[in-house]
């Protein structure tokens, strides 16, 4: 790999900006370059008297080349140690010698903005250094305190000296021991315990502005909970520290491979004094990373891993998610076979006129609403992994926004896996079903056909469920907690997996309204007898019916109050305003479906038209932070990850036809050759299809975000809070 594309391809994403801009002094390179080349044809188109001088005196100047560069180190009254690095051409009258000037400008712009970078984020890790210490020593204080198991009615910080000394002689204690506790004790004094796991009651407490602080209670199940905290806030903090010390080696290396460069076209011998420059430079000379990372390992090896050194160093490394040989073969096989199941279900179709017969209609009102749940599902999946796919190409850090646990995070090979292999279970279940209801000999198992349907989704839902450690358990746990999170959403804070999760669901209200058909199909035994299905007609399937499809943005409307809350930030309030106008234009147009009428059809055409235009702009301007002004991209934004403006232009005329599928509920558009189930699907698809379209570019957004900020590591809370944070935070 050259060494160019290594560079990118290690960089930290949201740091890009930060690393030396080796392209742009590659490129500088090539017009040094084409200017030498052009001097030297005109030297070759001299006389051979001409040249023959400039001969003997470039063989004289030799003798000076060994001072191309001199270099100026600028200390700022501010602070001391903070220098600037400039870099005087000595040889700028010299054919070029222009283009070499702006050369070494351009490097020390570039390399001083590193070197400035580094030594904030230095002075950042050490001051969080200090603060996981002190966490440490009160770690070791409330360890030792639990261990000595002393009763106490109050579990109080406070200690009676008196008492202990008291308690020392009778028990023999040393005097050693004896300071040892008095120094535990001080340690303790003033600290409370942060209250990171939400809850209802916590978040009423948010909304009411009691403090996250609890008295510090010396019992082993806090310890457990301590120990974990501060063991995942030593890991991203040692994360980080590798984080720098790898910014530090590739730009050091980007330094000396752009001056072999030079050297290399200039035909100079100026990389070895920008390189003495550059290994004095704090980027280089300074080994307070190294140091951190030292003190870090001890002090991890020690607490949290029994002095095992192997043990410690495995978690505190991070773990690489390894593509394996037999995902990608299982994935291929999959994909064949759920190929291969749909070609044989049109087959049977086409052969056994099954569209033909007199059942037909009736299994598109029972049968085929259950099983197309699954369809909407993989389709959804297969879009995800689509988005992994391209958020990888184009270095979208999406492992980082959505806070996945390293090394747990799913590529796109597995969630293809995971999307083939649920359609190919769900094909079998249909050609069963087709199967037995078309062979006379098990026609009189007409119950167990029915309950083909239920037992895929049972199954479907016990592999999600499952505790046992396979088939991605972090993932499907990770998962759930979400979607808790989104079904409570007025009572836990709102991240960004959140809201996204709860955005997923608004494009899938027809999966929901599949699901209440499974209710209600089986719960009331209509499966007994397909002919006699009594759910279009009960007024509580009705009910629900409205409910369904408002749940998923009732959900983000509760997101937005509740940020609205938190934030105060009136932008979320117009987000709950585009998610209450949907909410009224869903339930119109459903209205509008089940009861018809005049009226029904105007209110539904301008709450939905209505509702279209201000989620259009929502998404296009806001979510995906495109059609900015005065910027270089025309009606686009400054910065784009996709090197085509086009993919842009398509994308949001694309989000705009799509979101107008809802035409077709209030024009009541029918096809003669399609089932009002099947345009149900059509359609459903295409809303699917348009969020696929919308979460590549929502998260783009996000990144570039986080790039701006350079928002590289997550925020650990810590388990102890000191008095004096407490009066500063008042």
């Amino acid at each position: 790999m050259r060494f160019g594309r290594e560079f990118v391809s290690k960089m930290i994403p949201e740091w890009q900006e930060a690393y030396i801009d080796y392209a742009y002094l590659k490129t500088i390179l090539q017009d040094i370059q084409a200017t030498r080349k052009i001097s030297v044809s005109n030297s070759q188109s001299k006389p051979y008297f001409a040249r023959n001088l400039t001969r003997r005196y470039t063989r004289n100047a030799s003798v000076s080349e060994n001072h191309v560069i001199v270099f100026n180190a600028v200390t700022h009254a501010d602070f001391e140690q903070d220098m600037t690095y400039e870099t005087a051409f000595l040889k700028a009258g010299e054919p070029g010698g222009d283009s070499e000037a702006a050369f070494f400008r351009t490097l020390d712009r570039e390399f001083n903005k590193v070197n400035s970078f580094y030594r904030l984020k230095v002075e950042k890790t050490r001051h969080e250094s200090l603060a996981l210490t002190r966490q440490m020593d009160a770690l070791v204080a409330f360890r030792h305190r639990v261990k000595e198991k002393k009763p106490s009615s109050s579990d109080s910080v406070s200690v009676d000296i008196n008492a202990l000394s008291s308690k020392s002689k009778e028990n023999k204690v040393t005097l050693g021991d004896l300071i040892k506790n008095e120094a535990n004790e001080s340690i303790l004094e003033g600290i409370r315990m942060n209250r990171t796991l939400e809850t209802p009651l916590s978040a009423i407490k948010t909304i009411l502005k009691v403090h996250k602080q609890e008295e510090l209670k010396f019992t082993r199940e806090n310890l457990k909970k301590v120990e974990e905290r501060l063991q995942r806030a030593f890991i991203e903090f040692y994360q980080k520290l590798g984080h720098l010390k790898n910014y530090s080696f590739l730009n050091t290396s980007a330094v000396s491979k752009i001056m072999k460069k030079y050297d290399k076209i200039s035909a100079r011998n100026a990389a070895k004094q920008y390189m003495e420059m550059v290994d004095s430079s704090y980027l280089t000379s300074s080994d307070e990373i190294h140091k951190l990372m030292v003190r870090v390992e001890s002090t991890f090896i020690q607490h949290f891993s029994n002095s095992n050194r192997r043990q410690g160093m495995n978690l505190l490394r991070p773990k690489e998610n390894k593509e394996l040989h037999r995902t990608t073969f299982s994935t291929g096989f999959f994909f064949g076979c759920a190929t291969s199941l749909i070609i044989a279900l049109a087959l049977i179709i086409h052969a056994r006129n099954i569209m033909g017969t007199p059942g037909q209609r009736t299994y598109m009102e029972t049968m085929f609403p259950l099983y197309r749940f699954f369809g909407f599902v993989v389709l959804h999946v297969v879009m995800y992994a689509a988005n992994i796919y391209f958020w990888g190409i184009y270095r979208v850090n999406y492992s980082f926004i959505f806070g996945f646990k390293q090394g747990t995070e799913l590529g796109y090979r597995h969630v293809l896996l995971l999307s083939f292999g649920l359609g190919t279970l769900s094909l079998c279940a249909v050609l069963l079903n087709l199967d037995m209801e078309m062979d006379s000999q098990t026609k009189d198992y007409r119950i167990v056909t029915e309950l083909i349907p239920l037992f895929l989704l049972a199954l479907v839902v016990a592999i999600t469920l499952c505790p046992f450690n396979i088939l991605y358990r972090s993932s499907r746990f990770f998962f759930l907690t979400v979607l808790f999170r989104c079904i409570a959403a007025p009572f836990y804070t709102v991240n960004l997996p959140d809201f996204f999760l709860a955005d997923q669901l608004t494009s899938q209200v027809q999966s929901l309204r599949s699901l209440e058909f499974y209710i209600c199909y089986y719960g009331f035994g209509d499966f007994r007898q397909r002919q006699r299905n009594t759910c279009r007609s009960n007024d509580v399937f009705t009910t629900f019916y409205f409910i369904v499809a408002v749940i998923p943005y009732w959900l983000r409307f509760l997101q937005c109050i509740r940020r609205i809350i938190e934030e105060n930030d009136l932008s979320h309030g117009y987000n709950a305003i585009k998610y209450l106008l949907t909410i009224v234009a869903a339930c119109l147009r459903t209205a509008y479906t089940l009861n018809r009428g005049t009226t029904w059809n105007i209110t539904a055409w301008i709450f939905s038209g209505v509702a279209t235009l201000y989620a259009t702009y929502w998404d296009i301007v806001i979510d995906w932070g495109l059609l900015q002004r005065g910027c270089k991209n025309s009606f686009l934004r400054e910065k784009l990850l996709v090197p085509h403006k086009t993919v842009y232009y398509a994308a949001m005329v694309l989000n705009v036809l799509l979101r107008l599928v809802w035409l077709q509920t209030v024009l009541d558009l029918k096809f003669s050759f399609l089932h009002r189930e099947t345009l149900v699907a059509l359609l459903a698809c295409l809303e699917i299809i348009r969020r696929g379209i919308w979460n590549f570019f929502r998260l783009e957004n996000e990144h570039l975000n986080n790039v701006g900020k350079f928002r590289a590591f997550k925020s650990v809370p810590l388990p102890f809070n000191y008095q004096e944070d407490r009066d500063q935070d008042n």
